[in-house]
């Protein structure tokens, strides 16, 4: 049975689209471009969610290299990466069922709000947000959330959704509760381990967030 919430706030990558393809090739476009040598993208799963400098630090070993990394990463994804997302099937729906039935819904990602916005209005699902909180580099997805706290966007009562753990972390460092989803990049025991209130199988399920909010 679901709580009372006010806000669903969703994740992006490996919640409601899969980026590996476009974000894989992104990282290897960078990598090779400094020298190294390029990963399999099934190498490059692991690195869907985190912030991208740590991503590059993780790979590379070189933490001082990691901006011109992420620099030189955005190139390509801001004129090809971004289109090879692919939309988890029954997404659309699932935000079709929540803006029927009135749920506010807002977005914090780690990606840069700008390729969050392409990424929605590749899907068209753009107009379904209240509103849509992009990360930078050095920026927490805690930050995030404690400064759309601080501008009222979400409150206590909101839930988090995402599928990594760093989701549920953020969620609740600041007092929010968080679901996380089995469909993304974050295993059933990386997710377990940090509690969180629900566990989504798929899309579907998160439906009855939406019956339940119409009960409210």
């Amino acid at each position: 049975m679901f709580q009372n919430h006010d806000l669903i706030l969703f994740d992006l990558d490996g919640t409601i689209s899969d980026p590996l393809e476009g974000i894989g090739r992104s990282i290897n476009y960078a990598l090779e471009h400094f020298g190294y040598e390029p990963l399999k993208l099934s190498e490059l799963a692991q690195y869907v969610g985190p912030p991208l400098d740590e991503t590059f630090t993780k790979i590379t070993g070189n933490e001082a290299e990691s901006k011109q990394l992420v620099a030189k990463y955005r190139e390509r994804y801001r004129d090809i990466g971004y289109r090879e997302n692919k939309l988890y099937p029954g997404m659309t729906e699932v935000l079709i069922e929540l803006h029927q039935a009135n749920v506010p819904i807002g977005l914090c990602t780690a990606k840069r709000q700008d390729f969050a916005e392409l990424i929605l209005d590749l899907f068209g699902l753009t107009h379904y947000f209240q509103f849509i909180s992009g990360g930078e580099i050095g920026l927490p997805k805690s930050q995030q959330i404690e400064s759309l706290l601080s501008q009222g966007q979400v409150s206590k009562a909101t839930l988090m959704i995402g599928d990594r753990a760093v989701d549920t972390i953020a969620a609740h460092k600041n007092g929010l509760q968080a679901g996380g989803v089995l469909w993304g990049y974050g295993s059933h025991a990386e997710l377990l381990n940090e509690a969180p209130l629900y566990l989504f199988k798929s899309p579907s399920e998160l439906i009855q967030i939406a019956r339940t909010f119409g009960n409210q």
